[in-house]
């Protein structure tokens, strides 16, 4: 394979930092104080889930998130913290990506009706797919420094 400028390894390692920093401003711009004190994301994710077409969306909703919101908004801020961390430093890379690609997917599916969110979780769930099957912690992380995952 040629490539421009960076090795093959080298560009699939920039991609993976890009969606990390994708993940970090996802968690910089939210109002912490509003999501973790008031549950105000989960709120506004409720009445989403509460108009939502489709049963299944609504029902698991219902039964896993709205009677645990603060936990819920807890988890949700700090898994894009994480996931931001974890891609950017390409530290548990592997388990970063499988996690975003399944937190893109559940939001994918949330906010079927928002087509704004719809490209956004879409393209960040391809890049952690495509990084995933490409291995991108093979380069510039600390999953290669410590030789874990094969790196």
């Amino acid at each position: 394979m040629h490539t421009y400028g960076l090795s093959a390894a080298q560009w699939f390692a920039v991609l993976r930092i890009g969606l990390g920093l994708w993940w970090l401003e996802s968690w910089r711009h939210k109002d912490k104080k509003g999501w973790l004190q008031r549950s105000t994301g989960i709120e506004w994710a409720k009445g989403v889930a509460s108009r939502h077409r489709w049963v299944f969306v609504r029902d698991s909703f219902d039964h896993v998130v709205a009677p645990r919101p603060r936990l819920m908004a807890y988890v949700v801020v700090f898994a894009e913290l994480a996931l931001g961390l974890g891609l950017t430093f390409g530290l548990l890379s592997p388990i970063a990506l499988a996690a975003g690609l399944l937190l893109n997917l559940l939001y994918f599916v949330l906010m079927i009706h928002d087509w704004a969110e719809q490209g956004q979780n879409l393209m960040m769930a391809l890049v952690s797919l495509v990084c995933l099957l490409a291995m991108s912690w093979q380069c510039w992380s600390l999953d290669r420094a410590f030789h874990l995952f094969g790196a």
